[in-house]
Protein backbone atom coordinates (compact mmCIF):
# COMPACT_ATOMS: atom_id res chain seq x y z
CA UNK A 1 0.00 0.00 0.00
CA UNK A 2 2.85 2.50 0.79
CA UNK A 3 4.55 1.79 -2.53
CA UNK A 4 1.43 2.32 -4.02
CA UNK A 5 1.10 5.80 -2.50
CA UNK A 6 4.46 6.20 -3.20
CA UNK A 7 4.34 5.91 -6.68
CA UNK A 8 0.83 8.23 -7.01
CA UNK A 9 2.93 10.76 -5.46
CA UNK A 10 5.70 10.82 -8.10
CA UNK A 11 2.54 10.45 -10.93
CA UNK A 12 1.10 13.67 -9.63
CA UNK A 13 4.52 15.19 -9.20
CA UNK A 14 5.23 14.80 -12.53
CA UNK A 15 2.36 15.75 -14.15
CA UNK A 16 2.34 19.06 -12.49
CA UNK A 17 6.14 19.46 -13.66
CA UNK A 18 5.24 19.13 -17.31
CA UNK A 19 5.47 22.85 -18.73
CA UNK A 20 2.20 23.57 -20.00
CA UNK A 21 2.48 24.90 -23.78
CA UNK A 22 -0.39 27.51 -25.07
CA UNK A 23 -0.29 30.27 -27.56
CA UNK A 24 0.10 33.92 -26.30
CA UNK A 25 -2.35 36.20 -26.45
CA UNK A 26 -1.40 38.72 -29.40
CA UNK A 27 0.05 41.78 -29.69
CA UNK A 28 0.31 44.69 -31.69
CA UNK A 29 3.71 46.32 -32.43
CA UNK A 30 5.10 48.33 -35.42
CA UNK A 31 7.79 46.66 -37.70
CA UNK A 32 10.60 48.78 -37.41
CA UNK A 33 13.03 46.42 -38.94
CA UNK A 34 13.00 43.18 -41.67
CA UNK A 35 16.88 40.91 -41.28
CA UNK A 36 15.75 38.82 -44.01
CA UNK A 37 12.39 37.11 -45.79
CA UNK A 38 11.96 35.39 -42.64
CA UNK A 39 12.80 37.41 -39.56
CA UNK A 40 12.08 41.15 -38.24
CA UNK A 41 12.06 43.40 -35.74
CA UNK A 42 9.22 44.55 -33.96
CA UNK A 43 9.00 48.08 -31.79
CA UNK A 44 5.94 46.60 -28.92
CA UNK A 45 4.08 48.60 -25.96
CA UNK A 46 3.21 52.01 -25.12
CA UNK A 47 5.41 55.11 -25.49
CA UNK A 48 7.97 54.98 -23.03
CA UNK A 49 8.58 51.48 -22.06
CA UNK A 50 8.37 50.15 -25.76
CA UNK A 51 10.08 46.71 -25.82
CA UNK A 52 12.12 45.45 -29.37
CA UNK A 53 11.35 42.30 -30.42
CA UNK A 54 12.88 40.07 -33.08
CA UNK A 55 10.67 37.90 -34.57
CA UNK A 56 11.25 34.77 -36.55
CA UNK A 57 8.03 33.52 -38.44
CA UNK A 58 6.53 30.81 -38.02
CA UNK A 59 6.32 27.92 -40.54
CA UNK A 60 8.38 29.46 -43.00
CA UNK A 61 12.29 29.90 -43.58
CA UNK A 62 13.41 32.25 -46.62
CA UNK A 63 17.05 32.67 -48.25
CA UNK A 64 19.73 33.85 -46.21
CA UNK A 65 20.75 37.74 -47.06
CA UNK A 66 23.85 36.66 -49.11
CA UNK A 67 22.41 33.74 -51.23
CA UNK A 68 20.53 33.78 -54.30
CA UNK A 69 17.04 35.54 -54.16
CA UNK A 70 17.94 36.28 -50.11
CA UNK A 71 17.88 40.26 -50.82
CA UNK A 72 14.78 40.04 -53.29
CA UNK A 73 12.68 37.83 -50.66
CA UNK A 74 13.65 40.41 -47.56
CA UNK A 75 12.42 43.01 -49.84
CA UNK A 76 9.01 41.59 -50.28
CA UNK A 77 8.50 41.17 -46.79
CA UNK A 78 9.52 44.65 -46.29
CA UNK A 79 6.63 45.56 -48.68
CA UNK A 80 4.53 43.52 -46.63
CA UNK A 81 5.65 44.77 -43.16
CA UNK A 82 7.78 47.75 -42.80
CA UNK A 83 7.02 50.55 -40.97
CA UNK A 84 3.27 48.30 -40.26
CA UNK A 85 1.27 47.49 -37.89
CA UNK A 86 1.76 43.49 -36.71
CA UNK A 87 -0.47 41.44 -35.02
CA UNK A 88 2.22 38.77 -33.65
CA UNK A 89 1.00 35.46 -32.39
CA UNK A 90 3.81 34.27 -29.79
CA UNK A 91 4.06 30.25 -30.56
CA UNK A 92 7.82 29.38 -29.50
CA UNK A 93 11.05 30.93 -28.79
CA UNK A 94 13.82 29.82 -30.95
CA UNK A 95 17.61 28.87 -30.12
CA UNK A 96 18.91 32.32 -30.81
CA UNK A 97 16.43 33.72 -28.52
CA UNK A 98 13.89 34.88 -31.28
CA UNK A 99 10.42 34.96 -30.83
CA UNK A 100 8.73 32.21 -33.23
CA UNK A 101 5.75 34.03 -34.17
CA UNK A 102 2.38 34.30 -36.69
CA UNK A 103 2.74 37.98 -37.99
CA UNK A 104 -0.32 39.43 -39.70
CA UNK A 105 0.27 42.71 -41.27
CA UNK A 106 -2.76 44.57 -42.75
CA UNK A 107 -4.98 41.55 -41.80
CA UNK A 108 -2.54 38.96 -44.49
CA UNK A 109 -0.90 36.35 -42.45
CA UNK A 110 2.79 36.99 -43.53
CA UNK A 111 3.77 33.52 -43.52
CA UNK A 112 1.41 32.27 -46.11
CA UNK A 113 2.06 35.65 -48.30
CA UNK A 114 5.65 34.81 -48.52
CA UNK A 115 5.25 31.04 -49.17
CA UNK A 116 2.35 31.80 -52.27
CA UNK A 117 4.63 34.63 -53.75
CA UNK A 118 7.41 32.41 -53.68
CA UNK A 119 9.77 34.10 -51.47
CA UNK A 120 9.93 31.25 -48.87
CA UNK A 121 9.77 27.92 -48.02
CA UNK A 122 7.83 26.00 -46.08
CA UNK A 123 9.57 25.08 -43.17
CA UNK A 124 8.15 22.44 -40.77
CA UNK A 125 9.80 23.70 -37.19
CA UNK A 126 8.06 21.98 -34.63
CA UNK A 127 5.52 20.70 -36.59
CA UNK A 128 3.18 24.26 -36.94
CA UNK A 129 3.49 23.91 -41.11
CA UNK A 130 1.61 20.53 -40.25
CA UNK A 131 -0.59 21.65 -37.95
CA UNK A 132 -1.90 24.29 -40.33
CA UNK A 133 -2.93 21.25 -42.74
CA UNK A 134 -0.66 21.08 -45.39
CA UNK A 135 -2.34 24.51 -46.92
CA UNK A 136 1.25 25.89 -46.61
CA UNK A 137 2.74 22.99 -48.72
CA UNK A 138 -0.12 23.47 -51.62
CA UNK A 139 0.45 26.74 -51.73
CA UNK A 140 4.86 26.44 -51.98
CA UNK A 141 3.74 23.67 -54.61
CA UNK A 142 1.74 26.54 -56.60
CA UNK A 143 4.10 29.16 -56.51
CA UNK A 144 6.71 26.60 -57.65
CA UNK A 145 4.45 25.41 -60.48
CA UNK A 146 3.95 29.24 -61.76
CA UNK A 147 7.41 29.66 -61.45
CA UNK A 148 7.12 32.36 -58.80
CA UNK A 149 9.58 34.36 -56.74
CA UNK A 150 12.86 32.31 -56.20
CA UNK A 151 10.95 29.05 -57.99
CA UNK A 152 12.15 31.14 -61.28
CA UNK A 153 15.44 29.05 -60.61
CA UNK A 154 14.57 25.53 -61.44
CA UNK A 155 16.79 24.09 -58.81
CA UNK A 156 16.47 26.47 -55.72
CA UNK A 157 19.19 26.02 -52.89
CA UNK A 158 17.02 25.46 -49.77
CA UNK A 159 18.45 28.09 -46.79
CA UNK A 160 18.95 24.86 -44.59
CA UNK A 161 21.11 23.10 -47.00
CA UNK A 162 22.70 26.49 -47.90
CA UNK A 163 23.39 27.43 -44.19
CA UNK A 164 24.72 23.68 -43.94
CA UNK A 165 27.34 24.51 -47.10
CA UNK A 166 28.77 27.74 -45.61
CA UNK A 167 28.89 25.93 -42.04
CA UNK A 168 31.54 23.22 -43.41
CA UNK A 169 33.07 25.85 -46.11
CA UNK A 170 34.05 27.62 -42.79
CA UNK A 171 35.05 24.57 -40.89
CA UNK A 172 37.04 23.07 -44.33
CA UNK A 173 38.82 26.70 -44.56
CA UNK A 174 39.18 27.36 -40.89
CA UNK A 175 42.33 25.50 -40.26
CA UNK A 176 44.34 26.71 -42.50
CA UNK A 177 44.41 30.28 -41.67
Amino acid sequence: MHLRALSSAFLLFGLLALPVFSQAAPRTCLVVGISDGDTLTARCGRAGAYERVKVRIAAIDAPEKSQPYGQRSKQALSSICFQEKARITEIDTDRYGRTVADVDCNGEDVGTRMVSDGWAWVYDYNRIATKRGGGLFKLQDSARARHLGLWADSKPTPPWDWRKHQRNESSHWGGFF
